[in-house]
């Protein structure tokens, strides 16, 4: 392994990271809450780390796939480290276990939160807060590409932060297609900024929002979330940018190039958009059907508000879905295993893999009708390597696996099922709220020092989809043997 060249790639990151917390820094001047010394000697600190780490000067700047790995992970963690100084140096997070959980969350884009009224803190902790989610969704590792002039030291970093099986779609051109996603990404942002400042919004609040919808992270600025502003058109605006946020950006980076014909024939898009749809439908006629006093209108806007919101892993509200229906919350349950596309900011299974699950599932039932008969795994009309389909089943095993772990763990608190459960799935998954203890009006602060611990941890592996944390605790990852 190329020990000093991570460690150097970790050093840009914690300069990157010192950079980033001068807009919350600024923020926290505007309004002269007594926030803004911790940024600035959260800014400080950060960037002395970096420019320690980055004293290593290494024999070469080859990135091989071990490297990649560890420089996600390692990245990651110091990342989150680094980002809970600003909460603990204010004040307005005093314990460093809540404060460490709060910035995974944020950075993880989960959204999970262990604070009881968010609008009592300063304006430049809640800024940064909310920034965090901007940095990490869709993955603060990936500015490092336009720094590397090796494509495939590129390359190995991206295979290690993306979201999904494949990243093929990424490969030509690595370092211009990267500029051109964040590109999209910023424009994005932008335009849910303006369109929430046309709905009346300030630019403070608009702002918190838009990295939150954009990132599918899920912080808010008011302790009512999204329904706090009791606007219409602010939750269609968001609704409608978090379905957005939920589809993979290499295909607006293909409608860019006018592939409108690839686009349209994407098998995952037209599952994620079917899914939206259905779901929707289903949750407003069960609510319908038991006799909600509110308009058509309103039950209609609400459960595509949720559905959207929880199917991205925003896990933004504008109603308390802890109240619904009981179909209505089992619905909610498996969008929040389900997720979004792949190579999106959204988190959770994936689209992508639950196809190739079900297609999986097919053809092994095709084998025992008809032994002899050669059956092939395709998406999108092209054929799915076998080893793209042992990654995809490998990947499920260890995600229900440490759902099951984790959820053993969280029970030792003693809460009910539902609250344990629906709070693992939430942080593997990057979804936020849950039902029962962690609904939408609920918070995880009362959880013990080993469930928040334990939560953070699962947000992280969900993230980075498992395999970066995990190969990081494996001796074998270690041996000097570059792979």
């Amino acid at each position: 392994m190329n020990h000093r060249m991570i460690l150097k790639s970790v050093g840009t990151l914690m300069y990157i990271e010192a950079a980033c917390l001068i807009p919350s820094l600024v923020v926290a001047l505007l309004y002269g809450q007594g926030d803004a010394l911790a940024f600035a000697v959260s800014a400080a600190v950060v960037a002395a780390l970096g420019l320690l780490l980055r004293l290593f000067k290494p024999k070469t700047t080859d990135i091989f796939a071990k490297d990649g790995l560890a420089i996600v992970g390692f990245g990651w963690l110091l990342v989150s480290f680094m980002g809970a100084l600003p909460f603990v140096l204010s004040g307005a997070i005093p314990s460093v276990v809540d404060a460490l959980f709060e910035s995974v969350s944020g950075f993880s884009t989960t959204g999970a939160s262990i604070l009881r009224s968010v609008e009592s803190l300063p304006r430049g902790v809640l800024f940064w807060r909310a920034f965090t989610h901007w940095m990490g969704g869709l993955g603060f590792l990936v500015l490092m590409l336009a720094l590397l002039s090796n494509r495939a030291s590129a390359l190995h970093i991206m295979k290690a932060e993306s979201t999904g099986p494949s990243t093929d779609k990424f490969v030509p051109k690595l370092r211009q297609v990267a500029k051109i996603l964040y590109m999209i990404y910023l424009g994005m942002t932008v335009a849910v900024t303006l369109l929430l400042l046309l709905g009346g919004m300030d630019l403070y609040d608009a702002l918190i929002h838009a990295f939150g919808t954009a990132s599918t992270g899920g912080f808010s600025s008011r302790d009512l979330s999204v329904g706090a502003f009791g606007s219409a058109y602010v939750e269609i605006v968001i609704a409608v940018f978090m379905v957005l946020c939920g589809v993979n950006f290499t295909l607006y980076h293909m409608l860019r190039g006018r592939k409108w014909k690839l686009v349209l024939r994407d098998e995952e898009l037209r599952f994620y958009l079917i899914v939206v749809a259905a779901a929707t439908l289903l949750i407003f006629v069960d609510r319908t059907g038991v006799g909600v006093s509110q308009s058509f209108g309103v039950t209609l806007r609400e459960s595509f508000f949720q559905v959207g919101s929880i199917i991205t892993t925003t896990g933004y509200a504008t109603a308390n879905f802890d109240l619904w229906p009981v179909f209505s919350q089992c619905v909610l349950l498996l969008l929040m295993f389900l997720g979004g596309s792949a190579g999106s900011t959204a988190g959770g299974l994936k689209c992508v893999r639950f196809l190739l699950l079900v297609k999986i599932a097919r053809r092994e039932v095709a084998r025992l009708l008809h032994p002899r008969a050669i059956k092939t795994v395709t998406l999108g009309g092209k054929i799915v390597e076998e080893e793209t389909l042992s990654g995809v089943m490998i990947y499920f095993f260890l995600y229900v696996a440490i759902l099951a772990l984790a959820g053993f763990i969280v029970a030792l608190d003693g809460k009910d099922l539902l609250s344990s459960a629906s709070a693992v799935l939430a942080s593997v998954s990057n979804i936020g709220p849950g039902l029962g203890v962690v609904g939408p009006m609920g918070s995880y602060a009362d959880f013990s020092v080993l469930s928040k611990l334990t939560l953070s941890a699962c947000m992280i592996l969900g993230r980075l989809e498992i395999y970066p944390f995990l190969l990081l605790c494996a001796p074998s990852f270690w041996r000097r043997v570059n792979i």
